[in-house]
Protein backbone atom coordinates (compact mmCIF):
# COMPACT_ATOMS: atom_id res chain seq x y z
CA UNK A 1 0.00 0.00 0.00
CA UNK A 2 2.97 2.29 -0.25
CA UNK A 3 3.21 5.18 -2.61
CA UNK A 4 1.75 8.57 -3.06
CA UNK A 5 -1.90 9.07 -3.76
CA UNK A 6 -3.33 11.52 -6.23
CA UNK A 7 -2.26 15.12 -5.78
CA UNK A 8 -3.65 16.40 -2.49
CA UNK A 9 -4.63 12.92 -1.29
CA UNK A 10 -3.11 11.85 2.01
CA UNK A 11 -1.23 8.56 2.25
CA UNK A 12 -2.36 6.13 4.93
CA UNK A 13 0.83 7.06 6.79
CA UNK A 14 -0.16 10.74 6.85
CA UNK A 15 -3.84 10.07 7.55
CA UNK A 16 -3.10 8.26 10.82
CA UNK A 17 -0.60 10.80 12.13
CA UNK A 18 2.67 9.95 10.40
CA UNK A 19 5.88 9.28 12.28
CA UNK A 20 4.43 9.97 15.74
CA UNK A 21 1.78 7.26 15.30
CA UNK A 22 4.23 4.64 14.06
CA UNK A 23 6.66 5.57 16.81
CA UNK A 24 3.93 5.00 19.42
CA UNK A 25 2.84 1.72 17.78
CA UNK A 26 6.34 0.26 17.71
CA UNK A 27 7.27 1.47 21.21
CA UNK A 28 4.15 -0.12 22.70
CA UNK A 29 4.75 -3.34 20.73
CA UNK A 30 8.34 -3.67 21.96
CA UNK A 31 7.29 -2.97 25.56
CA UNK A 32 5.42 -6.27 25.34
CA UNK A 33 8.07 -8.16 23.38
CA UNK A 34 10.88 -7.23 25.79
CA UNK A 35 8.96 -8.92 28.61
CA UNK A 36 7.92 -11.98 26.58
CA UNK A 37 10.05 -15.03 27.43
CA UNK A 38 9.43 -16.65 24.04
CA UNK A 39 9.89 -13.64 21.78
CA UNK A 40 12.53 -11.55 23.56
CA UNK A 41 15.38 -14.02 22.88
CA UNK A 42 14.70 -13.73 19.13
CA UNK A 43 15.80 -10.10 19.23
CA UNK A 44 19.35 -8.80 19.68
CA UNK A 45 19.35 -7.88 23.36
CA UNK A 46 22.03 -5.25 22.90
CA UNK A 47 20.17 -3.53 20.05
CA UNK A 48 16.52 -3.00 20.97
CA UNK A 49 16.71 0.50 19.47
CA UNK A 50 17.88 -0.98 16.17
CA UNK A 51 15.01 -3.49 16.19
CA UNK A 52 12.54 -0.69 16.85
CA UNK A 53 14.03 1.46 14.09
CA UNK A 54 13.85 -1.39 11.54
CA UNK A 55 10.21 -2.23 12.27
CA UNK A 56 9.12 1.41 12.47
CA UNK A 57 10.96 2.38 9.27
CA UNK A 58 9.61 -0.64 7.41
CA UNK A 59 6.01 0.08 8.45
CA UNK A 60 6.32 3.79 7.69
CA UNK A 61 7.62 3.05 4.21
CA UNK A 62 4.99 0.37 3.55
CA UNK A 63 2.19 2.77 4.45
CA UNK A 64 3.43 5.68 2.33
CA UNK A 65 5.96 7.39 4.55
CA UNK A 66 9.65 8.00 3.94
CA UNK A 67 11.62 5.34 2.04
CA UNK A 68 14.39 5.34 4.65
CA UNK A 69 14.12 1.59 5.23
CA UNK A 70 14.92 0.60 1.65
CA UNK A 71 17.54 3.32 1.30
CA UNK A 72 19.33 1.92 4.35
CA UNK A 73 18.64 -1.83 4.20
CA UNK A 74 17.55 -2.57 0.65
CA UNK A 75 14.50 -4.65 -0.22
CA UNK A 76 12.64 -5.78 2.92
CA UNK A 77 12.81 -9.55 2.08
CA UNK A 78 10.77 -10.29 5.20
CA UNK A 79 10.72 -14.09 4.90
CA UNK A 80 14.47 -14.25 4.32
CA UNK A 81 15.22 -11.94 7.25
CA UNK A 82 13.07 -14.08 9.57
CA UNK A 83 14.43 -17.45 8.37
CA UNK A 84 17.15 -17.76 11.06
CA UNK A 85 14.43 -17.83 13.73
CA UNK A 86 11.92 -20.58 14.44
CA UNK A 87 8.74 -18.62 13.83
CA UNK A 88 6.18 -21.13 15.02
CA UNK A 89 2.42 -20.65 15.19
CA UNK A 90 2.85 -20.06 18.94
CA UNK A 91 5.49 -17.37 18.34
CA UNK A 92 3.26 -15.79 15.69
CA UNK A 93 0.32 -15.72 18.08
CA UNK A 94 2.43 -14.11 20.82
CA UNK A 95 3.74 -11.53 18.30
CA UNK A 96 0.17 -10.80 17.22
CA UNK A 97 -1.02 -10.41 20.83
CA UNK A 98 1.62 -7.75 21.50
CA UNK A 99 0.93 -6.04 18.18
CA UNK A 100 -2.82 -6.10 18.79
CA UNK A 101 -2.34 -4.32 22.13
CA UNK A 102 -0.14 -1.77 20.37
CA UNK A 103 -2.66 -1.17 17.57
CA UNK A 104 -5.53 -0.78 20.04
CA UNK A 105 -3.49 1.74 22.05
CA UNK A 106 -3.50 4.07 19.03
CA UNK A 107 -7.28 4.52 19.20
CA UNK A 108 -7.54 4.81 15.41
CA UNK A 109 -10.85 5.15 13.57
CA UNK A 110 -12.29 1.68 12.82
CA UNK A 111 -11.54 1.68 9.08
CA UNK A 112 -7.91 2.68 9.55
CA UNK A 113 -7.46 0.27 12.46
CA UNK A 114 -8.90 -2.52 10.33
CA UNK A 115 -6.61 -1.80 7.38
CA UNK A 116 -3.53 -1.71 9.60
CA UNK A 117 -4.50 -4.82 11.55
CA UNK A 118 -5.37 -6.80 8.41
CA UNK A 119 -1.90 -6.19 6.99
CA UNK A 120 -0.10 -7.01 10.26
CA UNK A 121 -2.08 -10.20 10.72
CA UNK A 122 -1.43 -11.40 7.15
CA UNK A 123 2.27 -10.55 7.43
CA UNK A 124 2.59 -12.44 10.72
CA UNK A 125 0.98 -15.55 9.22
CA UNK A 126 3.37 -15.35 6.26
CA UNK A 127 6.42 -15.39 8.55
CA UNK A 128 5.65 -18.80 10.10
CA UNK A 129 8.49 -21.10 9.07
CA UNK A 130 8.48 -23.89 11.67
CA UNK A 131 5.84 -26.10 13.27
CA UNK A 132 5.05 -26.11 16.95
CA UNK A 133 6.73 -29.11 18.55
CA UNK A 134 3.92 -29.93 20.93
CA UNK A 135 6.07 -29.14 23.97
CA UNK A 136 6.31 -26.00 26.04
CA UNK A 137 8.44 -23.65 23.89
CA UNK A 138 10.02 -22.22 27.05
CA UNK A 139 11.26 -25.57 28.39
CA UNK A 140 14.54 -27.14 27.31
CA UNK A 141 14.53 -29.89 24.67
CA UNK A 142 14.16 -33.45 25.98
CA UNK A 143 17.36 -34.64 27.68
CA UNK A 144 18.73 -31.12 28.15
CA UNK A 145 18.56 -28.78 31.08
CA UNK A 146 18.63 -25.02 31.25
CA UNK A 147 21.77 -25.13 33.42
Amino acid sequence: MSGDGAAGELSFYESIGGHATFEALVARFYDGVRADPLLAPMYPQEDWEGSEWRLRSFLEQYWGGPSTYSETRGHPRLRMRHQPFAVTPTARDRWLAHMRAAVLSLDLPPLQEGLLWDYLERAAHAMVNAPDTGRDPLSPPPGRSLL
